[in-house]
């Protein structure tokens, strides 16, 4: 199939990698009723459709916490990203910067942040609290040291969601024999991957918790690691702490509610990002697209605000700013672009949203990305 859309993408790469990744990263929580609200509410807004315009010359360029981006997406964090082709955090890193977009790398990666850092130029870096402070700490010098440019500090996830998927293909709650066999079952039908991943891509861990967990990621009971090892009792006091050790633009991921959004602001955030961790954690709770409304008109535009979940073209990039967000995050679609065709599914996946975004704004008559009252 050439693929033509970011859906192409997803169906490509369920044929190309493991199921239990292919889950892991497609799947929500509980009956994955707030995954579906997220697509499904994004695509509910209208926009007005405007005529006679003179859109010759369409910028899609903005600036955001002081850096320059081609269009106002940024690739978002990935758990286990790096699985979905060899080394494949470096290979979407580098699809992101030739595209003039931000690449950020998950604490749970594969790739560590200096290897990315080495090949491409320094990623945004997304942090989780865990309950090893000194591993914390550790994390925040090495994005210091690495001249990360942003830190992304996700709150949303003290424990993970029931995500029924993983249970169902071994990634979690299968640590003896019966759950290896059946993740070994689900690599031997997927020999290119298998080869191309499991055998060329090592090693296989989690780069930035070498110190934690040793020297191979906890496929095993990934899950059920996370649940054990991150901080269920950090509170506002952990943001705090976080803002004291990074001296860069902190950026605040998992804000659905204004009173949240107020309190990132008063705790030191630079920006935030109106997210529910893309339906994973709480089945039932609201849409991005739903949450952001209310969350600028609390902050009044004091800092910006990015939004996360849904985003399936550049259409939806386009909705997402009009509605106010700053920019948005993109999660799923560059991970299914990197398990269909590694660095060019995702040069690609960006290309698309980049040319959605352009015939978007063209047919509603913006030739920028100023806010709605500057447009025709």
């Amino acid at each position: 199939m050439k693929p033509a859309s970011i859906a192409d993408y997803r169906a490509l790469s369920r044929a190309r990698v493991p199921r239990f990744l292919f889950d892991y990263v497609d799947g929500g929580s509980y009956g994955e009723s707030t995954l579906a609200a997220n697509i499904a509410d994004l695509a509910a807004i209208h926009l007005d459709q405007r005529v006679l315009v003179d859109v010759s010359r369409i910028d899609t360029a903005i600036t955001l916490l002081g850096q320059a981006l081609a269009m106002p997406v940024i690739l978002a964090p990935v758990g286990l990203g790096g699985l979905h082709a060899r080394r494949g955090e470096v290979q979407a890193a580098r699809a992101a910067h030739a595209a003039g977009v931000p690449f950020t790398l998950s604490t749970v990666s594969v790739c560590p942040l200096a290897e990315v850092a080495a090949a491409v130029t320094p990623p945004w870096f997304q942090l989780y609290l865990v309950r090893d402070s000194g591993a914390v700490a550790a994390m925040i010098d090495e994005a210091i040291a690495q001249a990360a440019p942003a830190l992304v500090l996700t709150v949303d996830l003290p424990t993970p969601g029931a995500r029924y998927r993983d249970v169902r293909s071994s990634l979690t709650g299968a640590p003896g024999l019966a759950g290896w066999l059946h993740r070994a079952a689900q690599v031997a039908s997927r020999p290119r991957w298998a080869w191309d991943v499991g055998v060329r891509g090592r090693p296989i861990a989690m780069g930035n918790l070498a110190g934690l967990v040793g020297a191979r990621a906890p496929l095993s009971d990934y899950l059920g690691w996370i649940g054990r090892n991150f901080d269920a009792g950090a509170d506002w006091s952990r943001l705090a702490w976080v803002r004291a050790r990074w001296p860069g633009p902190l950026i605040v991921k998992g804000i659905l509610h204004p009173d949240d959004a107020a309190l990132a602001a008063q705790h030191g955030a630079d920006a935030i990002v109106v997210s529910n961790h893309g339906g994973r954690q709480l089945d039932g709770a609201i849409s991005a697209v739903r949450a952001l409304p209310a969350i600028l008109d609390r902050l009044g535009g004091s800092i910006p605000v990015l939004a996360d979940g849904g985003v399936r073209s550049g259409l939806d990039v386009l909705r997402y700013v009009a509605l106010g967000a700053s920019a948005v995050m993109v999660g799923r679609p560059w991970a299914w672009a990197l398990g269909a065709r590694g660095e060019a599914g995702v040069a690609h996946v960006l290309a698309l949203l980049h040319a959605e975004l352009k015939t978007a704004m063209a047919l509603t008559g913006r030739t920028r990305l100023a806010p709605a009252a500057d447009t025709p």
